[in-house]
């Protein structure tokens, strides 16, 4: 044999590649979301998840990942790509299949995006958002004398303890949505009711077909209604623009622009007076420095929607390629969810203390819960003001507001869309 006694030594085996992570199956009830964020972190930017009905997806995890991908060129929002529901791998009455469906801007791209969103843009002008300050500073008052009469009637456990999400959280934006749209009030329980169902994630599919039936012949009716009686409102004016050029909006967009202004125009700032309240009762040392003057109202609604998103895994985007995204490919047609909830606590953006809640935070970065990119969120000015407006005027009439039981024995709201809780009940504590 010949001799290799002077021979370079062989080069070490390359190690193996690390296994690819097991898919994990999202719990339809939202359940434990906090902590099931921080497990799929560790396992990577993206990771393989599994929806109702064993659909197969992928969900970013991780800020700087979840940023560049929600402003990727190569990521579409129309679920003609989504290859599974394009194939019929998607189970009819799928939970998710009107959020991913729906005839509007946040499931359009290119040209019918910004055709779709230049028609609503007017609503949501700088201007036109603080025009609305003393409205919704009226709703406001309104409620809050409100409240504290279904408090005294002891409604909800006792004397002094009343649901705050249902009489204070809710009606305001809903009001306010309402107004812009011309949506009359004998409609609007009905429309947070359906809208409510939408966004949940446990849904059957017996009942996705009958929500999506209820708020198609609810819609039709604030059309028909706004058709024979116009008003200075969003839904007069679209059906305006359609009457003098019909190429602009078709009766499926017209429904499905309404549609999403329901559902975005108050589930999450809903969700946002909720999860700050929560928060601020849960640490009173932060409610403190507030008081203090070391932080604002502002303050405190950008750091809800860090620490406690609204809205967790937000449904769809799909690649058109093959996609690199950190150090996984996402293949083409995938549909991929936005985890907020899990950016907004993730440490590589945010520092050690990314799970602790911090009025007085002053992060390098800025949350991503209205999006990044071009499908940035045309409501963040409407929502900022309603919550900040809501939360000072809360506080300063009920400045010993507490929680009426643990933060941790609030019932979820079935969902991993939607991220907040199904009731609050506090004790007013009336000075």
């Amino acid at each position: 044999m010949p001799d290799r006694s002077d021979a370079s030594p062989s080069p070490s085996p390359s190690p193996s590649p690390s296994p690819a992570p097991s898919p994990y199956t999202l719990d339809p009830t939202g359940a434990g979301q906090h902590a099931a964020n921080e497990r799929l972190r560790a396992q990577g930017a993206v990771v393989p998840i599994v929806l109702p009905g064993e659909v197969a997806a992928v969900a970013v995890t991780r800020y700087e990942e979840l940023k560049e991908f929600l402003a990727h060129p190569d990521v579409a929002k129309n679920a003609r790509h989504f290859t599974a529901l394009r194939e019929g791998a998607v189970p009819e009455g799928w939970p998710l299949t009107t959020l991913a469906t729906v005839e509007s801007m946040t499931t359009a791209d290119g040209d019918d995006h910004r055709r779709l969103r230049g028609l609503v843009t007017q609503v949501f002008t700088p201007r036109r958002i603080e025009g609305l300050r003393p409205r919704v500073e009226e709703l406001t008052a309104e409620l809050l004398d409100a409240l504290g009469e279904a408090a005294l009637g002891g409604e909800t456990g006792g004397a002094g303890v009343v649901d705050l999400r249902e009489h204070f959280a809710l009606p305001l934006p809903m009001a306010v949505i309402s107004e812009l749209l011309g949506v009359d009030p004998d409609l609007q329980g009905r429309l947070h009711e359906l809208s409510h169902a939408i966004v949940s994630t446990t849904t059957t599919p017996e009942h996705v077909l009958a929500v999506n039936r209820d708020m198609a012949g609810v819609l039709g009716t604030v059309v028909a209604r706004r058709r024979a009686g116009p008003g200075d409102d969003l839904t007069s004016a679209l059906l305006a623009a359609q009457a003098e050029d019909g190429d602009r909006l078709t009766d499926g967009e017209l429904v499905g622009t309404l549609l999403l202004m329901v559902v975005a125009g108050h589930e999450t700032t809903l969700n946002l007076i909720t999860n700050a309240v929560r928060a601020l009762c849960t640490d009173r040392e932060q409610l403190a420095l507030v008081r203090a003057g070391k932080a604002d109202w502002g303050d405190v609604v950008e750091e809800t929607l860090r620490y406690d998103s609204p809205v967790s895994f937000f449904p769809f985007r799909y690649p058109v390629r093959d996609l690199a995204v950190g150090d996984t490919v996402i293949p083409r047609g995938a549909p991929v969810l936005a985890s907020y909830t899990s950016a907004g606590r993730d440490e590589r953006a945010y520092g050690p203390d990314a799970s602790r809640f911090d009025v007085t935070r002053r992060p390098a970065v800025r949350h991503l819960s209205f999006g990044h990119g071009p499908h940035y969120c045309l409501g963040a000015a409407l929502a900022r003001l309603e919550a900040t407006t809501a939360l000072a005027a809360l506080f300063d009439r009920y400045p010993d507001l507490t929680l009426a039981v643990p933060d941790h024995e609030l019932p979820r709201h079935p969902s991993f869309v939607g991220n907040s809780t199904e009731t609050l009940p506090v004790r007013l504590h009336r000075p």
